[in-house]
């Protein structure tokens, strides 16, 4: 199955690692942190020209890490992932 993350932007669920609210998570040192570091990476997308609310991390087969940044609600997107819902 395919989760959407707005704007055309879709990942595969098999490599989603987690789903984080962005405003919640980055409080954490540690999680902007990991967010610069994806950056300076060029491992970050940003799905939305709005104000982000959420973030997707994926691992793919190759082991290659991305960071999405959303517009959507991460509530919105666990909905989503459990339900099958495109």
């Amino acid at each position: 199955m395919y989760l959407h993350l707005g704007n055309d932007f879709i990942v595969n669920e098999k490599y989603i690692i987690g789903i984080f609210d962005l405003e919640k998570s980055s409080v954490s040192k540690l999680t902007r942190d990991f967010l610069a570091e994806a950056t300076r990476n060029n491992r970050v997308v940003n799905c939305t020209q709005e104000m982000p609310k959420s973030f997707v991390v994926t691992l793919d087969e190759e082991l290659t890490e991305r960071v999405y940044i959303s517009q959507l609600a991460c509530s919105t997107l666990k909905k989503r992932a459990a339900s099958g819902q495109l």
